[in-house]
């Protein structure tokens, strides 16, 4: 083969590479990689932001607010009601040392806290055997009881909770975490679309093959469905801790005022309510106390993002 434009021939190139390797391969001094030239990186990073343009305006989108609130929660008084955007000087403590002042964060936690955790194991643990029974096991009106299941979920909250409220308040409910965590535990409509489509995804020769062995269908469910489908379990039970997490809707009908079960959204909008009744505007700390609210949610979703997108993703991929 002849020589490159202006360079030696390949087989002489290829000569002295392979020279060099054999001298660097008893030596502990790596080779340093080659460094590409400035405009060839320049061209694959504006390529790079303009494959992924709309998702980075999408993600500025999304942060923009929340980036908002952590810096007023950074501010002093006379900061936040200005328009000013950085913080200057700091605020880091002091902001969130007044929202535990005002009102009993903890208490408010762990009601909270109780109620996301008690109604999550409560989806789970009822969501499970009727996906189950409507994905892997072959009986009469199957698809009729699972349209049923879907469609109580155009039924809109403002429909049901008039009866829900009339029969809690009879049970004697009222002002309690009752009617919060006990309902969770006889289904939830969305769960079990959830975990269904995801139990598709499991070969059937699996759940076959179990029944062969002698087992039954609690053992199937229990020893070969539920462990293959971690992911979507860990999804539905992430769906619904972020729901109860985020709920003000219900705890602030049934709670009743009862400080012993006002969870943290309902507080925060108390809290809110007081500051301008009896201090003014404080937008710093109430900046502060959403960043608290927010902060469990944030780890949580954090440290469990692979399994809940994971869970997502298979959902619906029948193979």
């Amino acid at each position: 083969m002849g020589p490159l434009p202006g360079r030696l021939p390949i087989a002489v190139v290829a000569g002295r590479r392979l020279v060099v390797a054999e001298r660097n391969r008893g030596s502990r001094t790596p080779i340093p990689p080659r460094r590409l030239p400035r405009e060839v990186r320049r061209r694959r990073f504006l390529t790079t932001v303009a494959n992924h343009s709309l998702a980075i305006v999408l993600s500025i989108i999304f942060l923009a607010p929340f980036v908002f609130v952590v810096l007023t929660a950074l501010m002093t008084r006379q900061q936040a009601l200005s328009t000013r955007v950085w913080p200057h000087p700091f605020v880091w403590l002091a902001n969130f040392k007044a929202v535990f002042h005002l009102f009993p964060v903890w208490t408010f936690a762990l009601n909270t806290f109780v109620y996301a955790a008690l109604s999550t194991i409560g989806v789970v643990v009822s969501s499970v055997p009727v996906a189950y029974a409507l994905s892997r096991m072959r009986w009469r009106g199957r698809q009729a009881a699972f349209l049923v299941v879907i469609s109580t979920l155009m039924l809109p909250t403002q429909v049901t909770i008039v009866p829900l409220y009339v029969i809690f308040v009879r049970l004697h409910w009222f002002g309690s975490l009752k009617p919060l965590i006990i309902p969770a535990f006889f289904g939830d409509a969305f769960s079990i679309f959830l975990l269904r489509q995801f139990f598709l995804t499991i070969p059937q020769e699996l759940s076959d093959a179990a029944r062969v062995d002698g087992a039954g269908e609690f053992q199937i469910m229990m020893r070969v469905i539920v462990p293959l489908a971690k992911a979507g379990i860990a999804a539905v039970a992430l769906f619904q801790f972020l729901y109860a997490w985020n709920d003000f809707f219900n705890p602030l009908v049934y709670s009743g005022n009862n400080p012993k079960t006002i969870t943290l959204a309902v507080a925060l909008s108390q809290l809110v309510e007081n500051i301008h009744v009896h201090l003014g505007v404080l937008w710093n700390v109430e900046m502060a106390a959403s960043v608290l609210f927010m902060l469990p949610v944030i780890l949580i979703f954090f440290f469990s993002q692979k399994a809940f997108i994971e869970g997502v993703t298979l959902t619906g991929v029948k193979g």
